[in-house]
């Protein structure tokens, strides 16, 4: 019976890790194994390792000699963690382009990846299905699709396009925390580019058997419980899951809500503006876009500026901006690095001007942000570097801030993904000390409202909506008592 023995790969696998790959070794035929498949789906959370995992697999099919040719699909904002990944871990040799610039430049990159080694190419979703052709040619023998569920819409040119490579590639390895974020139908374009024998090649087929189509009209389909068992037999027959909790000894999470009051002249500002907001609302149909632009004047308030109707931005309060400085005092005397989130770029650039007044040294991501790499190089590895400023919608995917064990959340952005991806920078393998989030909110504000509905995983448009139509103000508080709450 074959075993593996060494992987090819620059540090220990965890575990779960090397349960993976044995997993995706069964299914691929390398080991025995009563089920086969030329697709295999790690489901692994953030933080877990699916990378790692997924150069090691490699690196064993390489050594088998059953490829040659890989390529990798991911979103843009992570391809260059792939490069960095491989650099680290690979002990095999290979070739990795990324593919970049213009659908002609990206073509050439293509075209010069041959030889007699393992060739990869990187490229991201959107251009994958214009240089559809071309990489067909390419004819990978490993295609791994990263963030997967950025192909759950079955009929998006995207999709197709991975499913047609899919079905020309020998094996497939399907990489994502979340496989089904909205309904179980985001499970088929999935599977069908992973192994189209498991839910089969027609969507409407699927759809028939696992849901019955009800509501006005039957547009709504709704997931048949009878079929569950069926259903999970078949998605886990060529997919290996595992949670932060079931496999990693990480340490324990604290959250801390640090309460600001804004100065009176900025609260009466921040109250006037609330008025209008909610007057404005009654003046025009409610929903879930008309009630977020309006949250989104009184988020800037807090956070300490204000855009005008021409454009320009206006510094309004440093309330948040004096609680962080008594952060960072406390953080440096301790010797310890930290993590600074924010959404809006005035925010970002205030975070910074008081980081160069008090001489500390940081690195920033940012959207646009080209040398994002470098930057969080230094962060990790150099000592001078204190702290890191991000943009949580930028600085969410692919990056390892674990050089800090504590997490600033100087505003929040109202995506529940980016929310918990930004978190599990810093939660994951390789830390080893106790986490701490912290939370700036501005007393009697939106903010509080919006962290509520983040940390209890809620709706948060749905909940304004609601208010609204139960005759709340959607932007005030409510009876939640921000001042008192620890986690």
């Amino acid at each position: 019976m074959k075993q593996l023995q060494n992987y090819p790969i620059h540090t220990p696998l965890y575990c779960h890790q090397q349960s993976a790959c044995r997993f995706a070794c069964e299914r691929f035929g390398i080991l025995p194994s009563e089920t086969h498949s030329n697709g295999v789906a790690l489901l692994m959370e953030m933080g877990c390792g699916k990378t790692i995992t997924s150069i090691a697999i490699v690196g064993i099919l390489y050594q088998y000699r059953h490829i040659r040719r890989i390529l990798i699909t991911a979103p843009l904002s992570i391809l260059s963690v792939w490069e960095q990944e491989f650099a680290r871990f690979a002990a095999f040799p290979y070739q990795l382009t990324i593919l970049k610039g213009s659908s002609t430049q990206k073509k050439e990159q293509l075209s010069k990846l041959h030889g007699d080694g393992l060739q990869i190419a990187v490229v991201n979703y959107e251009s994958a299905w214009r240089l559809e052709k071309e990489l067909l040619a390419f004819d990978a023998d490993l295609i791994i699709a990263d963030e997967a569920h950025k192909i759950k819409e079955n009929r998006t040119a995207q999709s197709k396009a991975m499913h047609h490579l899919g079905d020309k590639s020998r094996y497939k390895l399907l990489l994502t925390g979340t496989l089904i974020t909205n309904k179980e139908l985001d499970v088929f374009s999935q599977y069908r580019f992973l192994n189209k024998e498991i839910f089969g090649t027609s969507f409407y087929a699927f759809r028939s058997r696992y849901f019955d189509m009800c509501g006005y009209g039957n547009h709504i389909p709704v997931f048949r419980k009878q079929m569950m068992d069926e259903f999970l037999q078949k998605l886990h027959s060529v997919a290996y899951r595992v949670t932060k909790a079931e496999c990693l000894d990480l340490p324990q999470i604290t959250e801390e809500i640090r309460t600001v009051e804004l100065e009176p002249k900025a609260m009466k500002l921040y109250k006037q503006l609330e008025k209008e907001c909610f007057a404005e609302l009654a003046g025009s149909e409610i929903s879930a876009v008309n009630v977020l632009t309006k949250m989104l004047r009184l988020s800037q308030v807090t956070g300490g500026h204000l855009t005008n109707d021409e454009g320009d931005c206006n510094a309004v309060s440093t309330a948040k901006l004096d609680a962080l400085s008594d952060i960072l005092d406390t953080m440096l005397a301790e010797e310890k690095k930290l993590v600074i989130l924010a959404r809006f770029v005035p925010e970002l650039d205030g975070i910074q001007e008081l980081l160069k007044r008090k001489q500390i040294g940081y690195a920033s991501v940012r959207g646009g942000v080209s040398d994002r790499a470098e930057e969080i190089r230094r962060f990790q590895e150099d000592a001078d570097c204190k702290v890191f400023v991000g943009q949580t919608a930028a600085a969410g995917l692919g990056i390892t801030l674990t050089a800090a064990s504590t997490m600033v959340f100087y505003s929040l952005d109202y995506s529940m993904s980016n929310f918990e991806q930004a978190k599990a920078r810093i939660h994951r393998v390789s830390q080893t000390e106790n986490c701490l989030y912290i939370y700036l909110t501005a007393k009697h504000t939106v903010d509080t409202k919006i962290l509520r509905a983040l940390r209890d995983k809620a709706d948060l448009a749905k909940m304004l909506v609601d208010d609204y139509r139960n005759g709340s103000n959607p932007f005030q508080e409510g009876v939640w008592n921000a001042n008192t709450e620890h986690v």
